[in-house]
């Protein structure tokens, strides 16, 4: 049985949910709340991947615990089925090793995705100190290019940039919402929500767990940065600044990305554009901010989790 439940764990957070979450409204509503549901459904699949390796090599090692064992304790589930041991079997508690060890594996992992970006981030900013030029009236390095665009490096030492054709083709206040977002990237740290989904998705790509939430994480981080936005300038000005410069020309080229960059017009522009264009999302409902710290504890809960 309690392979079952983890079996079922994963196929739901791995497959069902991520189809059904990819695109929803609600999250959007909310998108840094949305990003982090995101993240907490990674985490609460990596526990229950570990768990379930760990009980179909050792099925009857342990006693029932969690939800299970508690009904197991009522009856619930019967006798033990035949063959397993009649002897006591190890306390689930004693498992917290395994989640140490996965946890510290994934943290290095993330940690060495960290340091290439940040490695290719900062060759990316050596050249842009020596190719642009600042510009104090928007706080940013001006480069003289004709492709319009404008990103943001993130980290200890940051850096908008816009390009001389990104001056020429915004006006005064598509060109301020386009610099608003990009220091909300900045102020929201939105890079270091990035590596975990990105190290995820490195590691389970073809998982829809992965696929879509990598992209999805990356859409809801562009549109709390829109969110930021909003503070300095209209709805209709940062939608008018992106739907221009997503127009203007090819995508941004491959070094931006792997520079670590995030550009204002470079992901999701069609679902951003449409969002700015929604009315007000009226009555939130803060049922997926609870979930958030729940999901990476609920496969141990059901199955591990010490109980009376």
């Amino acid at each position: 049985m309690t392979l079952a439940v983890l079996c079922l764990h994963l196929l739901v957070t791995g497959v069902l949910l991520p189809r059904r979450l990819a695109g929803s409204v609600r999250l959007q509503a909310r998108p840094a709340t949305g990003a982090a549901l995101w993240l907490a459904l990674m985490a609460s699949f990596a526990v229950a991947l570990l768990l379930t390796a760990h009980h179909a090599v050792e099925p009857f090692a342990h006693r029932p615990a969690g939800l299970l064992g508690l009904l197991d304790l009522f009856g619930l589930f019967g006798r033990p089925p035949h063959g397993e041991p009649d002897g006591p079997g190890l306390p689930h508690t004693h498992d917290w090793w395994l989640l140490t060890v996965g946890g510290a594996l994934f943290a290095a992992l993330v940690t060495a995705v960290g340091l290439r970006t940040g490695r290719d981030r900062r060759r990316h900013r050596t050249v842009l100190d020596v190719v642009g030029v600042p510009d104090r009236r928007w706080d940013a390095l001006v480069l003289e290019h004709g492709r319009p665009t404008v990103y943001c490096l993130p980290g200890r030492r940051s850096r908008v940039v816009l390009s001389r054709g990104a001056l020429r083709l915004l006006d005064e206040r598509q060109l301020a919402a386009a610099v608003a977002h990009e220091h909300g990237h900045i102020r929201g740290r939105h890079h270091l929500f990035r590596l975990p989904a990105d190290t995820f998705a490195l590691l389970l790509g073809p998982l829809p767990l992965a696929r879509l939430g990598r992209s999805e994480v990356a859409l809801l981080l562009e549109m709390a940065a829109d969110d930021a936005a909003l503070e300095r300038a209209s709805r209709d000005e940062l939608a008018s600044a992106l739907c221009a410069l997503a127009t203007s020309g090819p995508a941004p080229a491959a070094g931006a990305e792997a520079g670590g960059a995030l550009g204002v017009a470079s992901t999701g522009v069609l679902a951003r554009v449409r969002r700015l264009a929604r009315p007000g999302t009226g009555r939130r409902r803060p049922v997926w901010r609870f979930g958030v710290p729940v999901l990476p504890l609920l496969p141990y809960l059901l199955v591990c989790a010490p109980h009376p």
